[in-house]
C-alpha cells in the first residue's frame, strides 16, 4: 500500500502540488487524471524520487520514501511521459543498463528481454538505437525496460501514448493480470475511456489540488451519468457558461 501524506511541491512561488493525501491499496489499477499542469507528473516524479516534494511525504507499505528511496526505488518499474531519453544508446543498451541498475542476472535480463521484444513485436531490432526509432517504437523500448526486472510497483506516466492498437491492448493486459496478482499499478492518461475501461480507483486533481479521489463506478453514481468524460469535464473543465460566453464574444461583425 502507497500513503501520500500532505505532498506539496512548490516551483519558486508556483505551487505545482498542494497538501495532496491519498491511499493507493494494492491489488488494484489507480488512475490519474487531471487537465495539464494539474500535477499528475509532479506526483508520479515524487513517487519515483526524480524529485523531492517540498513538504509531505509518501509511504510505502509503512517504509518513507524519504529515508528508504534506494530500497523502494528497487521495487517500481516507472515510464516517463516521453520516450525521448537516452537516444544515442541501442535498445539492448538501454535493457542493459536498467538490468545492470536492479542487478538482475544474465539469465533473467535475456528472458525477460526475450519474452517483452516477441510481446511487443519488437525482435529483431534490439541493437537499432533508439534515436531511430519512430515514438511508437521508442514507447515500447522504455515500457520493455520499466517491466524488465518484474517490479511490485508500475508507475506508467501516459503509457499508452503513440503505441499501436496491439501493444496498446497487450500493455492494458498486463496491467490487469498485474493487479489480479495483488500488485500495484499506478498510471496517468488523458484518455478518459481507458481510464473508465481499467482503473478500479482514480484520483482527479486539479491546479494541483485533489478534487476527487474513489472508484469510478462511485463517481458515476454519484453524478447519475454513464460517461466519465462529462463527468470529468462537469468536475475539472470549463463550464458550459464560459463556452457560451466566449462563442457569444466571438460573433462575427459586418
Amino acid at each position: 500500500m502507497i500513503e501520500i501524506e500532505n505532498l506539496t511541491k512548490n516551483y519558486g512561488t508556483t505551487t505545482a502540488l498542494k497538501n495532496l493525501n491519498l491511499v493507493i491499496p494494492e491489488g488494484q489499477i489507480f488512475g490519474f487524471l487531471g487537465h495539464n499542469g494539474a500535477g499528475k507528473s509532479t506526483t508520479i516524479k515524487c513517487l519515483t524520487s526524480i524529485i523531492e516534494a517540498t513538504s509531505g511525504d509518501i509511504f510505502v507499505d509503512g517504509l518513507s520514501l524519504a529515508t528508504n528511496r534506494l530500497s523502494i526505488k528497487k521495487r517500481i518499474g516507472y515510464v516517463p511521459d516521453t520516450p525521448d531519453i537516452f537516444l544515442q544508446l541501442s535498445a539492448n543498451e538501454y535493457w542493459n543498463l536498467i538490468a545492470s541498475a536492479f542487478e538482475l542476472s544474465e539469465q533473467e535480463k535475456n528472458q525477460q528481454v526475450a519474452n517483452l521484444t516477441k510481446l511487443f513485436d519488437i525482435e529483431g531490432k534490439e541493437n537499432q538505437t533508439i534515436e531511430s526509432f519512430s515514438h511508437g517504437m521508442r514507447q515500447k523500448v522504455i515500457v520493455i525496460g520499466a517491466l524488465l526486472s518484474n517490479p511490485d510497483i508500475w508507475i506508467l506516466d501516459e503509457p499508452l501514448q503513440g503505441l499501436d492498437p496491439q501493444a496498446s491492448y497487450d500493455l492494458k493486459s498486463l496491467m490487469k493480470a498485474h493487479a489480479a496478482q495483488g500488485k500495484t499499478v499506478i498510471f496517468s492518461t488523458h484518455a478518459l475511456e481507458v481510464a473508465q475501461q481499467l482503473c478500479d480507483q482514480l484520483a482527479i486533481l486539479k491546479a494541483g489540488e485533489l478534487i476527487y479521489t474513489g472508484t469510478v463506478d462511485a463517481l458515476l453514481e454519484s453524478a447519475d451519468d454513464a460517461s466519465l468524460e462529462s463527468v470529468y469535464l462537469k468536475m475539472a473543465g470549463r463550464q458550459d457558461k464560459q463556452i457560451s460566453e466566449g462563442a457569444a464574444n466571438e460573433q462575427p461583425t459586418n
